[in-house]
C-alpha cells in the first residue's frame, strides 16, 4: 500500500501556455520526487501489542507521513507474508490441537497471548505432515486462523484510535516471490547454501562479507522470518531510491544480513534500529508475558476518557518517539506518558499565529533528513518540544501527528 503525497507545483517557465506549463511542471515534479520504501518489522498476530511494539509502530507512522511530504512513499507491512513462520503457523496448529472448541472470535488479546505463552512453553511440536497442510492453506488459499483474525481486528481498532495509517492488516497481501524462486535468485548470486537435497536446511550465505551463515529454511521446507522478508523485499530492491528497514536491536543481526542481500541486488538500504521499551526495568520478549496493564489497549483505555482524541494521538507520539528516543534506556512510565499528553494539549491549544514556525511544512520536514531521503522521526518530534523555538503549525501537526 502506498501513501502518496500530492505533488508540488512550480512557477510557469518557458514559452508554452500557462496551462500546459503547470501540467508539465506537475508531471516533472511527480517524476522528480524520490521513491522510498518503508519496511518495518511486522508483528505477528499472536499476542497483545506491547509498549515495544507501539514504539516501533509510531516511529514508522511518523516516518511514513513526514517523508510523504517530500517523496513518494510506500509502506510494506504485510502480516500475510509472515503467517508461514513457525511462531505463527505452529501456534495456530497448537490451538486446534489443544483447544479445538474455543471460540476465538470472542477472546481478548490478553487471552490469546496467554495461549501463545503456553504454546512457546510446550515441549512437543506438530508433525511435519500437519504443518505442511497448514502451510498449504495459508500459501494457496489465503487462510487465516480465527485467533489471528481476531487479533488483527483488535489491532485495526487500536490503529484507528491512534490515527495510524492502516497498511492492510486484514488484507490478503502475499509476497510476489515464491520460496523456491527466492532461493533460486539467492543461489544465482552465490548467496544461498541449500542442503535440503541432502536432508539439511537452506542457509543464507554472505560469509564473504564477514557475516555468519544463517539458516532460513528447515530441512522440511519451512521458512523463518528472514526467508519471508526476502520473499517480500527482493522483488522491490531496485524499484525504490531508498529502502528503510526498521527493526528492534534484538533483530539487528538478521537485518544486517537483509541489508547486505538487498544491497547486492542493487538497493540503497538504510537501517533504523530501535531499542525495546523496558517495563519496570526489564526487557522481556512478548512470548514470556509481562504485559499486564501495559498493552496498547490498556494504555488507550487509561487515557481516552481523560484526553480528547487529538491530544492522545499527539501525546503518544511525543512520548514514544521524543521522550523514549531510539534506545532502550528508559522504562515505560505512566506519569511520563501523562506529562507528554499534557504537553500535547498545550501545543494543540496554541492559536494559529501564536509564535508558530512560519516556514512551509515541506521546509520544516526537509530539515530532518540529512544524508538520507526519509525524515527522521526523533529529530522532527523532539523539535516540537524544544524551548525558545517557534511552535509547530496546525498544518504540520495535522499532516504528521493527528
Amino acid at each position: 500500500m502506498a501513501l502518496l503525497a500530492a505533488p508540488a507545483t512550480g512557477a510557469p517557465t518557458g514559452t508554452v501556455s500557462a496551462t500546459s506549463t503547470v501540467s508539465a511542471t506537475a508531471a516533472a515534479n511527480r517524476t522528480a520526487r524520490p521513491r522510498v520504501l518503508l519496511a518495518p518489522v511486522t508483528v505477528t498476530p499472536t499476542k497483545p501489542l506491547t509498549p515495544s511494539h507501539l514504539k516501533g509502530l509510531l516511529w514508522t507512522d511518523v516516518m511514513l507521513r513526514a517523508t510523504a511530504g517530500l517523496a513518494e512513499v510506500t509502506l510494506r507491512y504485510s502480516p500475510t507474508t509472515y503467517h508461514l513462520t513457525e511462531q505463527t503457523l505452529g501456534f495456530w496448529e497448537f490451538l486446534d490441537r489443544t483447544a479445538p472448541d474455543t471460540d476465538c472470535t470472542t477472546l481478548s488479546e490478553d487471552r490469546i497471548g496467554a495461549l501463545y505463552m503456553a504454546y512457546r512453553a510446550q515441549e512437543g511440536r506438530a508433525d511435519e505432515t500437519t504443518m505442511r497442510a497448514y502451510a498449504d492453506a495459508v500459501e494457496h488459499h489465503g487462510w487465516v486462523h480465527p485467533a489471528g483474525s481476531r487479533v488483527l481486528d483488535l489491532w485495526a481498532g487500536h490503529y484507528a484510535r491512534l490515527g495510524m495509517h492502516d497498511p492492510g492488516l486484514r488484507a490478503h497481501q502475499p509476497p510476489s516471490l515464491g520460496l523456491e524462486e527466492t532461493l533460486g535468485l539467492l543461489a544465482d548470486r552465490g548467496l544461498c547454501l541449500d542442503l535440503r537435497s541432502h536432508g539439511g536446511p537452506a542457509y543464507l550465505d554472505v560469509t564473504r562479507h564477514g557475516l555468519p551463515l544463517r539458516r532460513i529454511v528447515t530441512p522440511h521446507g519451512r521458512p523463518n522470518y528472514l526467508a519471508c522478508a526476502l520473499r517480500e523485499l527482493l522483488p522491490l530492491a531496485t524499484a525504490y531510491d531508498e529502502i528503510v528497514l526498521l527493526c528492534d536491536q534484538e533483530l539487528d543481526a538478521d537485518y544486517q544480513l537483509l541489508d547486505r542481500v538487498l544491497t547486492a541486488f542493487g538497493a540503497t538500504v538504510r537501517r533504523v534500529l530501535l531499542g525495546r521499551v523496558p517495563i519496570e526495568g526489564r526487557i522481556r520478549s512478548a512470548r514470556h508475558g509481562g504485559w499486564a496493564g501495559h498493552t496498547v489497549g490498556d494504555l488507550l483505555d487509561g487515557v481516552c476518557g481523560t484526553y480528547d482524541e487529538p491530544v492522545v494521538r499527539l501525546g503518544m507520539r511525543l512520548y514514544f518517539i521524543a521522550v523514549l528516543g531510539a534506545g532502550p534506556q528508559q522504562s515505560f512510565q505512566h506519569d511520563a506518558l501523562r506529562q507528554s499528553l499534557t504537553r500535547a494539549a498545550r501545543l494543540l491549544s496554541r492559536g494559529a499565529g501564536d509564535a508558530t514556525d512560519p516556514a512551509p511544512v515541506a521546509e520544516v520536514l526537509a530539515r530532518h533528513r540529512t544524508g538520507h531521503l526519509y525524515v527522521n522521526p526523533y529529530r522532527l518530534t523532539s523539535a516540537l518540544l524544544a524551548r525558545h523555538r517557534p511552535g509547530p503549525t496546525r498544518e504540520l501537526l495535522q499532516a504528521v501527528y493527528l
